[in-house]
């Protein structure tokens, strides 16, 4: 290898060349690193080869792992579907069961109530004169009983209590004595008593559910009305071209004043209300007192009071308690709820322990 002309012109004076000397020295470490490169190359390849494959391996693995989810996740929504089917079929087989076992209970019940009758019938035809009478009066008494509170009257009670006492003079049996004081009893406390009218009760509640259409709200808006157009007057024609501008600002003003309204409302619930509510809010009230009708006609009388506490109380928070109608409307539900208290028919509870007595025998 020739050496280098610019070393040489640069080299110093005095100092000899290395050329051949230097040059093997050198080309020893760069043979050396060769091979190290090449393995290092191989390694590098055969690592990246390796990942490959193992890459091309979890892919596989991946796709096989989602087929078997897919396969799952179809055989999942089949049983699901088919667990709807046996569920769906389940529950028309018990609602038909079901139908079943209220058309046997009813069967059964008609049997029950078929044997008892027979039984009583046997029992009543085994009974004497006097136990047959005491029998006899007791249902009588019970059925008057019945009829009284469906028609709120005392009079079918009144009627079966002096029938029986009539039946027991002309028994003149002494043993039935008891029977015949406790019966008179009864109908002096029954006539001592006072019982409320019922078809005026219910006149008064379907009064009150016609006026509820016309109750005015608490926070109701007052509509104002022009004096002309209430009066349904016609301007003439030299009027409306000489003051056409008097009725615009006329018209301005009546505007800016609807704009705003002060009130005094004591309930803020009514004044929460908004317009809209309002024909909910009559159903609402007029939904009550229907219920309290239906309970007073049924006799039951706990919940037609509490319909009528409810229906007073939304009169007092919603409607405005300054209008003669609301006063009109809160009277009469006060009369009705003082009417309510009376109802109660008096019991002839007397009279049945002396009939269990002498049936007993005793």
């Amino acid at each position: 290898m020739n050496p280098d002309p610019i070393a040489e012109a640069t080299a110093p004076a005095g100092a000899t060349p290395a050329t051949d000397t230097a040059t093997p020295a050198a080309a020893e470490p760069q043979r050396a690193v060769q091979p190290v490169a090449r393995a290092l190359v191989l390694a590098v390849g055969a690592v990246a080869l390796l990942a490959l494959l193992l890459s091309a391996l979890l892919w596989q693995r991946l796709s096989a792992t989602q087929e078997q989810l897919a396969r799952q996740s179809a055989d999942s929504g089949a049983h699901a579907i088919e667990a709807r089917t046996m569920a769906r079929q389940a529950q028309d087989q018990a609602r038909e069961l079901a139908a079943r076992l209220a058309v046997m209970e009813s069967r059964l019940s008609e049997v029950a109530l078929q044997r008892a009758q027979l039984e009583e019938l046997m029992q009543s035809l085994s009974r004497s004169r006097d136990e047959n009478l005491v029998v006899d009066i007791e249902s009588a008494i019970r059925l008057a009983q019945q009829q009284a509170q469906l028609t709120g009257s005392v009079e079918p009670l009144l009627a079966a209590l002096k029938t029986a006492e009539q039946r027991v003079t002309r028994a003149a049996q002494p043993r039935l004595t008891p029977l015949q004081r406790a019966i008179a009893r009864d109908v002096a406390r029954i006539k001592a008593t006072t019982v409320s009218d019922t078809p005026a009760l219910l006149v008064k509640m379907d009064e009150l559910v016609r006026l509820s259409d016309e109750l005015p709200l608490a926070n109701a808006v007052a509509v104002a009305t022009a004096p002309g157009a209430a009066a349904g007057l016609k301007p003439r024609r030299e009027d409306s071209v000489a003051s056409w501008w008097q009725r615009s600002l006329q018209l301005v003003g009546n505007e800016l004043r609807g704009l705003v309204r002060v009130s005094r409302i004591e309930q803020p619930e009514a004044a929460l209300l908004s317009p809209e509510q309002s024909f909910f809010l009559r159903e609402n009230f007029k939904l009550k007192l229907l219920n309290a009708r239906l309970g007073l006609l049924s006799r039951q009388l706990g919940s037609a009071r509490a319909d009528l506490a409810s229906a007073s109380i939304t009169l007092g928070r919603y409607f405005d308690p300054t209008s003669r109608k609301t006063q009109a409307a809160a009277s009469l539900l006060q009369q009705m709820q003082g009417q309510m208290k009376t109802l109660e028919l008096p019991h002839v509870d007397e009279t049945l322990a002396a009939l269990t007595t002498a049936a007993a025998g005793r």
